[in-house]
């Protein structure tokens, strides 16, 4: 782990690191109980499981959802591409919160959210009510978007790719099991969808009792002992500096262009690949089934990632690897979409696991907690509204040519120049070093 920002942050200082990766035991949190530092990171683990249900769970119920609140195609359109566009404005709030308040307490804050608006929305009268109460979860779940790299960067500094890979699968865990169980679970329960929609509050309500004691002990161990310790659920020495001008960096723009470009490919994935099945003469049942594979791949595989991407000096070729993949799907798609079906989910499923790698390179491409802040909230509001364009074009273009090969074309496209933004935020340095050389 040559390049793991633990490492590199005691070279810069002149310190000598006991052993490879290894942090001073306050940096680390290791002042903090086993028992704390497990509930932190069960934590982290339910904060994760909720940060797509709100928006996975809609989608198999929409169409009941339309009906009951008389919702028009327009509106029901903005709904759907809200999520991308609240994680960009919502986002960028999360630094400043974070220095403010800490991060613990502002993603305690963020599942408040989240459970509210989950509890709230199934209640509402109208589209209006309807969409405030949307607002209100993907703004929770905006703030946890940026912190979760902040949470492992300042209290798992030494474990940044297990953390990262930790969460990640839990992430993917939470999108796929909204997607498979809320028609089934809404069925069970009298077949009302604002019962379905409802019952998702429920893990994020447990996430948020979680992180309350993860808080409190925190502020605790900050009045007890100030100096001395793990980090308070406040600003660190880290928030200090001065502020880092992550607009001037090439990295963190690298950063934001690959986020960006994965998403994309995502979000055309989940939204327009059951499609591409049933116009090449493939069953409806048998389509939902190849994206749920092609979706569920991404939760072993998205453990693993971030261990081997934490221990490359340079993880340029990881991203192409999985462009490759993204690349290798889409040709099929174009010459044989029913003939090799399984094979075309399993490539893309790979390639999707572009997300978790941009997540370990937001924590390995800072020094410090309060650089992972910015650079997060950077690359992932630049990345969400770059992402916000290419699932519309591609429904733009198969509507007007009548086929899929101009959209894959596109796809192509993207998915080329994803390879090669992936190269430059690949490269081995941290955005701090990078300015401090420009000036």
């Amino acid at each position: 782990m040559a390049n793991d920002p633990a490492t590199i942050d005691q070279q810069a200082d002149g310190r000598t690191p006991t052993s490879v990766g290894t942090r001073p035991a306050a940096r680390a949190d290791t002042a903090a109980s086993p028992w704390a530092r497990r509930l932190l990171i069960a934590g982290l683990v339910l904060a994760a499981l909720n940060l797509r249900p709100a928006i996975t769970e809609l989608g198999p119920l929409l169409e009941e959802v339309r009906e009951g609140l008389g919702m028009n195609g327009t509106v029901a359109g903005l709904l759907t591409s809200a999520p991308a566009l609240c994680f960009a404005v919502f986002g960028s709030a999360a630094p400043r919160l974070a220095r403010r308040l800490g991060p613990a307490a502002v993603v305690l804050a963020g599942m408040a959210a989240v459970t509210a608006g989950l509890a709230l929305r199934p209640l509402a009268d109208g589209t209006g009510p309807f969409l405030a109460a949307s607002g209100l979860a993907l703004a929770g779940i905006a703030v946890g978007n940026v912190l979760m790299p902040v949470v492992v960067k300042r209290w798992f500094p030494d474990r940044i790719g297990p953390m990262t890979g930790l969460y990640s699968m839990a992430l993917s865990l939470g999108t796929a099991a909204a997607a498979a169980l809320t028609v089934p679970a809404t069925r069970a329960l009298g077949d009302d969808w604002r019962t379905g929609l409802a019952l998702w509050a429920l893990p994020a309500a447990l996430a948020l009792a979680v992180w309350l004691p993860i808080v409190r002990g925190r502020h605790a161990r900050a009045a007890s002992a100030p100096d001395a310790g793990a980090p308070a659920d406040g600003p660190d020495a880290d928030d200090r500096t001065p502020p880092v001008r992550i607009t001037r960096s090439v990295t963190a723009w690298a950063l934001g262009v690959f986020f960006g470009f994965q998403a994309t490919a995502a979000y055309i994935t989940m939204g327009w690949l059951p499609q591409i099945f049933r116009d090449a003469g493939v069953p409806a049942p048998t389509a939902g089934l190849l994206l749920a594979v092609t979706m569920g791949l991404g939760i072993p595989l998205s453990f693993v990632l971030p261990r081997i991407a934490a221990r490359l000096r340079h993880q340029g070729p990881l991203a192409v690897a999985l462009a490759v993949c993204g690349l290798g799907g889409y040709a099929g798609l174009w010459f044989a979409p029913a003939e090799g079906a399984w094979v075309w989910v399993l490539l893309l499923g790979v390639s999707n696991c572009s997300f978790p790698l941009v997540l370990t390179l937001i924590g390995m491409r800072a020094r410090t907690g309060a650089g992972v802040a910015r650079l997060s909230a950077f690359a992932q509001g630049t990345g969400y509204l770059i992402s916000i364009p290419g699932p519309l074009l591609v429904g733009a273009l198969h509507q007007h040519t009548g086929g899929w090969h101009a959209p894959l074309t596109l796809m192509a496209v993207l998915m080329a120049a994803q390879l090669c933004v992936g190269l430059v935020a690949g490269r081995d340095r941290c955005v701090e070093d990078e300015l401090r050389v420009r000036h």
